[in-house]
């Protein structure tokens, strides 16, 4: 992954992060999503911006990864309860 905390995404990479944190707090969907099922849902060809954006919603505490599952971190479903995440 580039070094990400010293440059501001662009567009297209904050459309991948967004796309992310949108389908981990999706209330019809299981919490936990197996990464393969979360990268066809999202649709995007590019693997690598898929990757980028999982490390650095990681890093930044939005989501948790453990092996292959993919899910929203309990903050960023307190905040989502809280009303406080506008999709």
């Amino acid at each position: 992954m580039r070094d990400q905390t010293k440059q501001i995404p662009n567009d297209h990479e904050r459309r991948v992060q967004r796309a992310v944190v949108a389908q981990t707090l999706r209330d019809d969907h299981d919490r936990c999503w197996p990464r393969a099922e979360l990268e066809a849902e999202l649709g995007e060809p590019d693997a690598l911006a898929i990757n980028d954006a999982l490390a650095l919603l990681e890093m930044e505490g939005v989501i948790e990864l453990q092996g292959e599952i993919v899910q929203a971190s309990r903050a960023a479903l307190h905040l989502d309860r809280l009303e406080m995440i506008a999709l």
